[in-house]
């Protein structure tokens, strides 16, 4: 009998080691750093230095960007954006966390720029982000969570970028989708926005938004995940901190870690970062002042 009851005990100790295991498991923290534009100007190096040190103060496990790391590439020379990507790299690399970048309209090189860039270079237009930082679109799993980058930024028959998504890379996200279990709780990291009521917010209630300022396709891309898991959408671009929920998937726009371009508070949003606790399926998201001081 006795036996009986310690064996009894031992299982339910098993049990409730095995769930205590599991939540720490599925229990992380990351940090979500959107619109660098590092720049030689207004001492952004050293912002940089300071938003990345305060960031690792909060112990996330990884960093996420936003896009827009540097400032810029779309209307440069080859040699001024291959600076600021060395750069960016250098200061980025000085941290032992692991940094998951996402593509910006700032990192594509040439497409603005209409003399003095040769297109048939492999780094043109994409090419430049994709051979230094990431692919152009990709995923990875992290903490049993399945992260998803998207490449947001098209470009119409004018030179003129745009929010969107293509179809080569919607033929990409289905097919990921299918290797991806349907229970697995999904994030999206997108640079344009997918949804936003920054619009709505600024000049009133009746007001659209612009096509460089959200995915213009974006009800096609969010129909893709009808059957799936998306908790999360992180989102840059706009430089204001914005959260809401829609049907139990959050959309947070990070604010900027530049916030007015380096040059001070941007409509009242402080240069800044998002920390998000994960725990289970709950998100806990706030947006954080490093205590940067422009430098006017």
């Amino acid at each position: 009998m006795k036996k009986h009851i310690l064996l009894s005990l031992l299982l339910v100790i098993g049990l409730h080691f095995n769930t205590l295991q599991a939540q720490k498991e599925n229990s992380f923290r990351f940090v979500f750093m959107t619109d660098i534009h590092m720049t030689y100007d207004h001492n952004a190096a050293a912002g940089l230095k300071q938003a990345i040190k305060t960031a690792e103060s909060y112990k996330p496990d990884f960093i996420v960007t936003g896009g827009d790391l540097i400032m810029d590439a779309l209307d440069q020379t080859y040699s001024r954006a291959d600076s600021l990507y060395r750069l960016y790299e250098k200061l980025t690399k000085k941290t032992k966390l692991p940094v998951y970048n996402c593509m910006g309209n700032h990192e594509i090189w040439g497409w603005a720029r209409s003399a003095s860039v040769d297109t048939t270079n492999e780094e043109y237009g994409k090419g430049m982000f994709v051979k230094r930082l990431a692919p152009a679109y990709y995923s990875v799993d992290l903490h049993g969570w399945h992260f998803i980058f998207l490449s947001s930024i098209q470009r119409d028959y004018k030179g003129v970028y745009f929010g969107g998504i293509d179809e080569k890379q919607m033929e990409w996200l289905r097919n990921d989708l299918i290797k991806t279990d349907v229970k697995t709780p999904v994030v999206i990291v997108t640079h344009i926005p997918l949804m936003t009521l920054q619009a709505q917010y600024f000049y009133g209630s009746m007001a659209s938004n612009g096509p460089g300022d959200v995915i213009t396709n974006a009800k096609d891309v969010l129909k893709l995940f009808n059957k799936h898991n998306l908790k999360l959408v992180l989102q840059g671009h706009l430089h204001y901190y914005e959260k809401m929920e829609v049907n139990n998937i959050s959309f947070i726009t990070g604010g900027a870690v530049s916030a007015s371009w380096w040059s001070g508070p941007y409509h009242g949003t402080e240069e800044g970062f998002v920390v998000l606790d994960i725990k289970g399926n709950k998100i806990k998201a706030n947006y954080h002042d490093f205590g940067w001081k422009a430098v006017k």
